[in-house]
């Protein structure tokens, strides 16, 4: 069962399949691939103590509303995942200040604004990114923080990093 839940919240989007997206036209005809540049943007939600216990007053509404939205990125084919996260207080922090890392207990030193979940989507824009973050939904207070996730052809596979993490693992027999 979980395995599924995992493959449904983190399903592959099909670039070429007909897509729509909130507040434009749909896509008449995909491009082809060569043609076709998707991005993915993970839209983080970040809250605060405040609009954390205002979504928690109304979590059984939240989590419907949630599901809705899920149901919407998913039917319009941007959706590729989505997770919300544990109390922070439940949390530990690593810190690397010294030469050993030092580990505390959560929530954090500041508690301003706290990485509550994420959505991940595949869309073909920031600004279709954008339009899906408006829709999140959230308590008045709250924000969405909207970023690119780099492309693997964007990672330099070549450094020298990536060559010696490469040998070891074949050396470890994990590839």
């Amino acid at each position: 069962m979980l395995g599924e839940r995992r493959k449904f919240f983190r399903s592959r989007v099909d670039p070429r399949a007909a897509r729509s997206t909130w507040g434009c036209e749909g896509r008449e005809a995909a491009p082809s691939d060569k043609e076709y540049v998707m991005a993915q943007y993970m839209l983080i939600m970040r809250g605060t103590d405040e609009t954390n216990a205002a979504m928690m007053a109304n979590i059984d509404e939240m989590m419907t509303t949630t599901r809705q939205f899920i149901e919407a990125m998913d039917k319009a084919g941007v959706y590729v995942a989505a997770e919300g996260l544990d109390d922070p207080a439940q949390g530990v922090v690593v810190h690397f200040t010294g030469e050993a890392p030092v580990v505390t207990d959560g929530p954090y030193g500041e508690t301003k604004e706290l990485f509550g979940g994420y959505f991940l989507v595949d869309v073909a824009s920031k600004q279709e990114a954008v339009e899906w973050a408006k829709r999140v939904p959230a308590v008045p207070g709250s924000k969405i923080e909207v970023r690119r996730v780099p492309g693997e052809d964007e990672v330099p596979q070549d450094s020298a990093r990536f060559v010696k993490e490469d040998a070891y693992r074949e050396s470890d027999g994990q590839r």
